[in-house]
């Protein structure tokens, strides 16, 4: 997989924590490995869910130079972003460095409101001080965290002026119109962050999805890209996604981590990540039983 058909069922990968807050990079990698062996055409490490704004740069670093060391690099987009121009320059560097397909960057989103034409200096900042480290660039919208869209017509200008770097978005905002008028931009990847939008994609043009919970069952995800006509199968994925999200869904996703691997420092998570509630914990045991069941 190169730049150029980086796309399909991507999992948005967490991120575990001993009881000590430090990162378990052995734990990581068999997680990893697992949703690459089970459906996953690629994987987004340090995103929202792998609690990438929780992490120092040094924490950072040391998780994309495990997952480069035993992961296979064409196959992986970072996380980059963070408010501050000259850490996104450095970590996005050093993305190109260790052989990621891509970079994932947030916008700057101390600062509100961000006009169109600040967001576009500091994209063309970015985007010229790693010349020398020429990694695609995918725009990460995610306003409920951020306060700030990209604007259609940001995200086009942007595209427009650095068609060799910018080469798509993710779109975790939930509004479809809004992902569709992205979709329609040329040579420009579009990703919801819902796996069921997968049944739509041939019709709208999407690239595929990056889910937080296709970290559960990824060969479902798989099947549906396959097959976007299976409207059981499409249900199926949307019941799973809905029935992980009534819980705190970071929490949730590594809780069914740990079910799924045996693994208890899957339970941990970074502050201000909260602890699941004995309802939670119920819930998601049941949901686990189910997926285990014959169909």
């Amino acid at each position: 997989m190169s730049m150029t058909d980086f796309g399909g069922v991507v999992a948005a990968v967490p991120t575990p924590f001993d009881d000590q807050g430090r990162i378990d990079t052995a734990a990581f990698i068999e997680h990893a490995s697992w949703c690459l062996s089970n459906g996953c055409d690629a994987l987004n490490v340090l995103g929202t869910t792998g609690e990438a704004n929780s992490l120092s740069f040094e924490q950072r670093s040391a998780v994309m130079a495990a997952a480069a060391d035993s992961l296979d690099t064409r196959r992986l987009m970072v996380g980059t972003g963070t408010p501050d121009l000259e850490t996104t320059i450095a970590l996005t560097a050093l993305a190109h460095h260790l052989g990621y397909a891509a970079a994932l960057v947030l916008p700057p989103y101390y600062y509100k409101p961000a006009t169109d034409d600040g967001l576009f200096a500091w994209f063309e900042r970015l985007i010229r001080s790693t010349a020398k480290s020429p990694i695609a660039i995918y725009l990460y919208n995610f306003p409920q965290m951020t306060g700030i869209t990209f604007s259609p017509a940001f995200v086009a200008r942007l595209a427009e002026a650095f068609p060799d770097r910018i080469k798509g978005a993710k779109d975790s905002s939930g509004d479809l119109d809004y992902a569709r008028q992205l979709a329609v931009i040329p040579n420009f990847s579009v990703f919801p962050s819902n796996e069921a939008t997968l049944a739509d994609a041939g019709a709208h043009n999407y690239a595929g999805t990056i889910s937080a919970t296709v970290n559960i069952a990824p060969v479902l995800s798989a099947k549906l890209w396959q097959d976007q006509a299976d409207a059981p199968l499409q249900d199926r994925v949307l019941q799973l996604r809905q029935a992980i999200s009534a819980n705190p869904l970071i929490p949730s996703v590594k809780y069914l981590v740990a079910k799924r691997s045996g693994n208890p420092v899957w339970l941990n998570a970074a502050p201000p990540q909260p602890l699941l509630a004995e309802a939670h914990r119920s819930s998601l045991d049941l949901l686990a039983a189910r997926l285990h069941q014959p169909e």
